[in-house]
């Protein structure tokens, strides 16, 4: 009875994630009929590098487990606003879409040795990077009539990919074969971030 319950316990936090998840995925096939919020849903979803650091984010918080499942998606996003804001301004950070290649590279190293550093530096290299996907982000923002709409679409995809990574870093954790599964992606991930910094470096 205690394994069922357990059982049903994650299915429903597999459920709930997939259930925030969606609308924001499935806004990727109605660009043509995008709005502000449907704009601001769209924007995170365009880029593979925005797309793995912020699933990487979410797995190593699930990975350190405790507080830092909700401190650090939540220090990505802050900081991520505060340089979105700044881009809104035309303020470009120095070597952005460098900084960006190399969040990817440094984050799915981490998913094989999430807790090699202490909390509050993940904490802050996480915060460090969510300032510059943020402010690249912001640089490309379109003028929109609604720009609150826009922003709030924009953070509801960024905290549902979060939560869809906190989902897989959890059930990842449990079996030494899909620790083991993870690592090897997080090795993949980063491999991308090194392609992404040499082309942000050509």
């Amino acid at each position: 009875m205690e394994r069922f319950l357990r059982s049903a316990h994650r299915e429903r936090i597999l459920v709930v994630a997939v259930l925030l998840a969606a609308p924001a995925l499935a806004l990727a096939h109605v660009e043509n009929e995008a709005t502000s919020l449907v704009g601001g849903a769209l924007h995170p979803l365009r880029g593979a590098d925005h797309l793995l650091a912020m699933v990487s984010v979410g797995i190593i918080s699930a990975l350190i487990g405790g507080r830092a499942i909700y401190w650090v998606p939540a220090m990505f996003v802050l900081f991520m606003t505060v340089g979105g804001v700044v881009g809104v301004f035309g303020v470009e950070m120095p070597m952005v879409e460098v900084g960006i290649g190399m969040s990817v590279v440094v984050l799915g190293a981490a998913i094989s040795r999430p807790r090699l550093v202490p909390l509050w530096a993940t904490m802050l290299v996480v915060g460090i990077f969510g300032s510059m996907h943020g402010n690249a982000h912001g640089l490309e923002m379109p003028t929109a009539d609604a720009p609150v709409f826009y922003t709030l679409g924009f953070l509801i995809t960024t905290t549902s990919i979060h939560i869809v990574g906190v989902v897989i870093g959890h059930y990842a954790a449990k079996a030494r074969a899909t620790r083991l599964g993870l690592a090897s992606a997080g090795l993949v991930i980063s491999c991308v971030g090194v392609f992404l910094v040499v082309r942000g470096l050509a």
